[in-house]
């Protein structure tokens, strides 16, 4: 997923009301910039990060800039924007990136399977065959394991037991991690922070429901999901 035009670099100042951020640029000025993140960002958004910003055209928007990536003090690179977890799924899948999808025929995004109370980011369709998926971003990083969520879920442990219900049925599921940190190379989820959750990825797990991670290569001006990591419960 390349974006549409370049990066504005800059300096984090602060989040805060988890929907904003103040960022320093180059020349001197201080910017407040859209924060495409409802989590809790824990060690994606300190003070002094490197940070990358889009600007919008739009004069209907409120605020001009979206943060889009930060650069922590070692070197890595983080994916800020959780919507793009499912563009980057999509383009995985059309491109035929991930060998644990490539024999997939079609796929359609947004889906309530006929059975189901809940919408999936994906259907995928093989031959006559329906798997239903859902992706969880992943940012929070460990030293280099990745743990998922950042923040307690309820819906996250709401998808999770109706994707084990699904596969208790017959039908194929999948939850698939979508790590968007560069330093994270393997995921587990993250009990000390939502036990609840860690449970119902376990019992989903249990029922049949597979359990997969996948990582990205970014830089300043593009991320590619291109490779799949261990998941360790």
């Amino acid at each position: 997923m390349e974006f549409s035009s370049s990066l504005i670099r800059g300096t984090l100042v602060k989040r805060y009301k988890r929907f904003l951020a103040d960022v320093a640029l180059p020349d001197g000025s201080i910017v407040t910039a859209h924060c495409p993140n409802t989590g809790a960002m824990t060690g994606c958004a300190e003070p002094g990060f490197t940070v990358f910003l889009s600007e919008s055209t739009n004069p209907k928007r409120k605020l001009k800039y979206t943060w889009e990536l930060a650069q922590t003090f070692d070197g890595h690179f983080i994916g800020i924007n959780t919507h793009n977890a499912n563009k980057l799924v999509a383009e995985a899948l059309n491109n035929k990136v991930l060998g644990l999808f490539n024999d997939i025929d079609s796929w359609k995004a947004e889906v309530t399977p006929p059975t189901a109370n809940s919408r999936f980011d994906f259907a995928l369709t093989r031959g006559s065959d329906v798997a239903y998926m859902e992706v969880k971003s992943v940012t929070l990083a460990e030293e280099n394991r990745g743990f998922f969520p950042d923040a307690v879920t309820q819906r996250g442990a709401k998808h999770c037991l109706e994707l084990a219900r699904l596969a208790q049925s017959g039908i194929q599921t999948c939850l698939l991690f979508c790590v968007q940190h560069t330093a994270i190379d393997s995921v587990s989820i993250a009990s000390h922070i939502d036990p609840t959750y860690a449970q119902s990825v376990k019992a989903a797990e249990k029922a049949g429901v597979k359990v997969l991670a996948a990582g990205c290569t970014i830089d300043e001006q593009k991320l590619i999901l291109n490779q799949t990591l261990p998941v360790i419960l």
